[in-house]
């Protein structure tokens, strides 16, 4: 059972079945609600926190296969299984066994650690592993989550005090929420974009309330603002402003400034190189298949951990199940 890379996405060659299909397709496995792993598909298969949020953004599809953690689907001739990836809410691996036993896990974007919005991710164990490699290069190692945030909620408190008024730019889905709620914790008020707050408000509804208030073109006393990383999103502000962007791409020299940000903190919602390379161990994985962002370079350091591993790029074609090796050319970045 070859898998292929085409332009719409993963795809399990000889089934109708697509990974994070990016253009609609008859059916396709959807990991997470991030805008470049959905589409309005005729079949979308997902925990109901995914579906509900891509719908959000998609509008409705024909069919919506909706999964708990742990709970088994067939399809055609292949079993499926959803496990937590962390990174957002509702956000999933899923394991497909085939009819011999033979088990291939797609992890979708994921990160470990604990959230406080978002399932803990697990680790499925299973015999080939396709992971994502967005920080796959050894220069990739992030800080531990709450030191991040204590450094974030005392940079805030600084420019409050200061009398300049701290913008903290982020995605809308996910690390938004995550961020809030890590804020409120530690007793910041929040005000957020009418697109983050919409989004809150489907976390609330799904059982995981967000505490920010709808950012209505005025800020109250004390208040932390949360916009997304776009400049035609900030609002106009009376005095001083701070602007700080949370991203794992902080940890380069250009990580402030692609965001016209002040300054950038460490806060991904993705594994990191170390977690990657523990993760791959964990799962037992006889082969490992490596996409996006630095794959080649997981890829390389997998083999030095001693695993069979190989980078997948838009031109090549694997079969999962084969034990021969086909040179890769280079992983497309994101």
């Amino acid at each position: 059972m070859p898998v292929e890379w085409l332009k719409g996405g993963l795809k399990l060659q000889g089934s109708a079945l697509w990974f994070d299909a990016r253009r609609q397709s008859e059916v396709s496995f959807v990991s997470h609600a991030h805008t470049d792993h959905i589409a309005r598909h005729a079949r979308a298969i997902g925990t109901k926190e995914t579906l509900t949020l891509m719908q959000h953004r998609v509008g409705e599809v024909a069919e919506a296969v909706a999964l708990a953690y742990g709970e088994r689907f067939s399809f055609e001739a292949l079993s499926l299984e959803l496990f937590p990836a962390g990174h957002v809410l509702g956000a999933a691996q899923v394991r497909v066994t085939r009819p011999d036993g033979h088990r291939v896990v797609y992890t979708g974007d994921f990160s470990p650690g604990e959230f406080l919005t978002a399932r803990r991710a697990e680790v499925p164990a299973c015999d080939t592993l396709v992971v994502e490699s967005t920080f796959g290069h050894p220069k990739y190692r992030f800080p531990p989550r709450a030191q991040v945030y204590d450094e974030v909620a005392d940079w805030c408190r600084r420019q409050l005090e200061r009398g300049v008024r701290p913008l903290l730019l982020a995605y809308s889905l996910g690390k938004s929420q995550e961020s809030i709620q890590q804020l409120v914790a530690r007793g910041l008020r929040v005000t957020a974009h009418d697109s983050i707050h919409a989004i809150s408000s489907l976390y609330s509804a799904l059982g995981v309330p967000i505490d920010a208030r709808r950012f209505d073109g005025a800020f109250r006393e004390g208040e932390v603002g949360l916009f997304p990383p776009f400049a035609r999103h900030r609002p106009r502000v009376e005095g001083p402003v701070a602007t700080a962007v949370l991203t794992g791409w902080a940890l380069e020299p250009w990580g402030a400034g692609r965001a016209g940000a002040d300054l950038a903190f460490p806060v991904s919602d993705h594994a990191d190189y170390p977690s990657l390379l523990e993760f791959a161990r964990a799962t037992g994985a006889r082969e490992v298949i490596t996409l996006f962002g630095f794959a080649e370079e997981l890829a390389a350091g997998l083999r030095k951990e001693g695993l069979f591993a190989r980078a997948v790029s838009e031109r090549l074609q694997l079969d999962l199940f084969d034990a021969r090796v086909t040179p890769t050319p280079r992983a497309r970045r994101r």
